[in-house]
């Protein structure tokens, strides 16, 4: 049976916890601190606040929702021109708002886990809709990777988890050949060999495609410009150790619709502005100067919620952040929920 702790007793007591905490060794330094004036039964006038390195967690979720996502390698003679062409294939991927498809780095790959032998970089291309995926998969490859020295481009999706495929016989990138182009094998894949001026284009033929997970997101609160930008790099740099997963964050973080455009399809997030922070509807306070969104996707939930652990847990560290949150919309984005309290119950 729950009692009522005099008030006494339970200041003793945040003292106690709060010195625990203070030492504890624990790599996340995960903490319940106590804050007045919040009803919980049992203690009094005080409640238990969830922290990370010693920054709030809110007791909130994001909404996610059903993808379809590629996942390709582009390799180069070097690095510079493999990431070039990969940062080029990807471009204007950013937002998932409006068209061409979302385009996200998932990471680096060495020379020695490549099937040609050389240095490239893993990307996801991802859309709700599989035709408009097909279609920017073709444009991307096409402008983006084509175009640049000595590239190639294979298929980075595990076999197993294909349920749709892109081929690209019959597409531009094909008949950039002329017919000069050959349907071959190489580095044990089916693969078009196109001639162009300084060798041949290798891509192989078939592409798989998976229903993923997007909509993982976290905003970062903070009480500086500088503070923020470094949580949010810090964040997505630790997504990087989670495969299968991408991570990316956004000055521009959007709601659902539109207040006084109602036809737009999402509208800057309002609510966490801080020059409207003294707007009815805000929810930041006059102390936060600087809020990003990270937002995370995946091959399956399971990397989206490890990508996002590790994030949350790189941006706290940072000094200067006040709080870790979320958004969501009744479900106007998605039906799926990633709770962020319940991210640490995860064992990395």
């Amino acid at each position: 049976m729950l009692t009522k702790i005099p008030q006494k007793t339970s200041l003793l007591l945040v003292i106690l916890f709060s010195s625990a905490c203070a030492n504890s060794q624990e790599p996340h330094a995960m903490k319940f601190i106590f804050s007045e004036n919040k009803a919980l039964k049992g203690i009094g006038d005080h409640k238990m606040e969830f922290r990370i390195n010693g920054v709030p967690i809110e007791d909130t979720f994001c909404e996610t929702f059903t993808v379809r996502i590629a996942r390709i390698l582009v390799t180069s003679v070097n690095r510079e021109w493999a990431l070039e062409s990969a940062l080029e294939a990807k471009g204007l991927g950013r937002s998932a708002t409006i068209p061409p498809s979302e385009a996200s780095m998932e990471r680096e790959v060495k020379p020695e886990e490549t099937p040609d032998g050389r240095p490239g970089f893993k990307i996801l291309f991802i859309d709700r809709k599989l035709e408009p995926l097909r279609e920017w998969f073709i444009v991307r490859i096409r402008k983006g990777v084509m175009p640049y020295p000595k590239t190639s481009v294979f298929d980075a999706l595990p076999e197993e988890m294909a349920e749709e495929a892109v081929d690209i016989k019959g597409t531009i990138i094909q008949t950039f050949g002329d017919g000069f182009e050959q349907e071959t094998e190489a580095f044990g894949r089916k693969v078009l060999r196109i001639p162009r001026m300084d060798g041949d284009f290798l891509i192989e033929r078939r592409f798989g495609i998976t229903k993923g997970v997007a909509g993982g997101m976290f905003l970062i609160l903070a009480k500086s410009d500088e503070a923020a930008l470094e949580a949010a790099e810090r964040a997505v740099e630790a997504t990087k150790s989670v495969p299968f997963a991408v991570g990316k964050f956004a000055a521009s973080g959007t709601k659902v619709g539109g207040k006084t455009y109602r036809d737009a399809i999402a509208t800057t997030n309002d609510a966490y502005c801080p020059s409207l922070a003294r707007n009815e509807g805000s929810k930041i306070s006059e102390n936060v100067k600087c809020v990003y969104e990270v937002i995370v996707s995946g091959l399956r939930l399971e990397y989206v919620n490890r990508a996002m652990k590790v994030g949350i847990e790189s941006a706290t560290k940072v000094n200067g952040v006040l709080r870790i949150t979320s958004a969501n919309y009744g479900g106007t984005l998605g039906k799926g929920k990633i709770l962020l309290q319940r991210l640490f119950d995860i064992k990395s």
